[in-house]
């Protein structure tokens, strides 16, 4: 038998059928999973309160609060988009709308932190006398989003720090759905437990945790703590700044 014929006996790499192991199951649709569970998280969550907030309020709600549920939409919509694309292996169309995302970002904070001052406001009006207080939870949220968002962009062509980093981003901005959920002072758990899924799959698929969870995760969680600390105890520094910004 010539060493041809022996050859095409052998069958071709190609016709082996390709088997996912467990683990690929786990590491593959991951980012894209997460971000379907972040939009099932704010639509649980608002779900309890938009109906007498935001469709059938008591009294006429300020006009900015309806741009933010806009702009907030529009950025899990695009969120799950980018991780579609990228599931898909779509990535030059991922990097082509990473622009918009950034405009996008910015529109976040600008649109939260102005609707952070404005409710205060709102709710000072209508009597709620821990309004100034509570404003520290919406612009710390609007500072771990920012932070976060800033370095994913600044780290764009390192992928396995982008898309760490746009998870924690916008897993920060389900602060408010867990704040509809949970008393005060556990909310920010649910935030912190959708960061740890990313930490459990770093665990069982890298065999090690990323330093974006292994440094980023405490420090929002400090800050989370410095922050429910505040509030709860109304501290007379915030208070001051926090009075300066309502005017």
């Amino acid at each position: 038998m010539s060493q041809i014929e022996t050859l095409a006996e052998k069958p071709a790499l190609t016709d082996k059928p390709l088997r996912l192991r467990p683990i690929d199951l786990l590491d593959r649709p991951f980012y894209f999973c997460m971000s379907l569970l972040v939009a099932l998280v704010v639509i649980y969550g608002f779900s309890r309160t938009v109906g007498p907030r935001l469709f059938h309020p008591p009294s006429p709600r300020p006009a900015v609060l309806y741009v933010h549920a806009v702009v907030f939409t529009g950025w899990l919509a695009f969120f799950i988009l980018q991780s579609a694309l990228i599931r898909t292996r779509n990535v030059k169309v991922h990097r082509r709308l990473g622009w918009f995302g950034l405009a996008l970002g910015i529109s976040i904070v600008t649109v939260g932190v102005t609707t952070a001052i404005v409710i205060a406001r709102f709710r000072i009006r209508e009597g709620e006398t821990n309004a100034a207080s509570f404003m520290a939870v919406p612009l710390f949220d609007m500072v771990a989003f920012s932070v976060t968002f800033a370095l994913a962009f600044y780290w764009r062509k390192k992928p396995e720090f982008h898309r760490r980093l746009m998870l924690v981003a916008t897993c920060a901005l389900t602060a408010a759905s867990f704040g509809r959920l949970m008393p005060l002072t556990w909310f920010y758990g649910g935030v912190d437990l959708l960061i740890f899924f990313g930490v459990l799959r770093d665990l069982i698929v890298t065999k090690r945790i990323h330093p974006v969870y292994l440094y980023g995760l405490p420090l929002l969680m400090l800050g989370q703590i410095a922050t429910i600390y505040t509030v709860a105890n109304s501290q007379p520094a915030w208070l001051k700044i926090a009075h300066s910004l309502l005017g």
